[in-house]
């Protein structure tokens, strides 16, 4: 299993490394990046340790045939995507409701620090609604609003990721949005009916 490494999850973001580059670079570079990927795009929280190591068990396999068509993280990401929807198809064959009753993971490791307890507090909320709010994407739509809005990847890289053309990125993304406003559209309307 992966050892967590907080530091590298609550460091900004790397910048990109160039190829051709060590796996040991490439691993300290791209932790952060890789283990966000892998919960935003739906591996439960008790696998993800998992499916970081697997996927840089295949990228260190594979580094040295990168050619450097796309940018790494682009290539990184392919393999994330195809790692967490092996992991998901598999556990949902042994276990169906397994995915559907799991508790969202505790996402405090990826967020920045805060000053205080109250800010502390605001800011895990507020991780842990995004991820009820992706949880209800479906996974196509997930995939690339997590890329677009998360990761700030162009819609190029995110075609070139996830091996789907360029306007199923536009419109996926489209209705992505238009769910995820209107999902956190209902949670402000019941928390404002909650509050008297």
């Amino acid at each position: 299993m992966v050892v967590s490494r907080p530091e590298a999850l609550t460091s900004a973001p790397a910048a990109p490394v160039a190829a051709p580059c060590s796996f040991a670079e490439v691993y300290d570079a791209h932790f952060a990046f890789v283990w966000r990927s892998a919960r935003r795009l739906g591996a439960p929280a008790l696998t993800v340790d998992d499916v970081v190591q697997e996927t840089f068990v295949i990228v260190h396999r594979r580094l040295a045939e990168f050619e450097g068509r796309s940018s790494l993280r682009t290539w990184l990401f392919g393999i994330v995507l195809n790692v967490v929807r092996a992991h998901r198809r598999s556990l949902l064959a042994k276990h169906p409701h397994a995915l559907r009753s799991e508790v969202a993971a505790d996402l405090e490791a990826v967020r920045d620090a805060a000053p205080g307890p109250h800010e502390i507090a605001t800011q895990a909320e507020a991780v842990r609604l995004v991820d009820r709010l992706l949880e209800a994407l479906d996974e196509g739509k997930r995939e690339v609003f997590v890329l677009a809005e998360l990761e700030q990847m162009s819609a190029p890289e995110i075609a070139a990721a996830v091996g789907i053309p360029l306007n199923t990125v536009y419109s996926r993304l489209r209705l992505a949005r238009q769910e995820f406003a209107a999902a956190a559209a209902r949670h402000r309307a019941r928390d404002e009916r909650r509050i008297p």
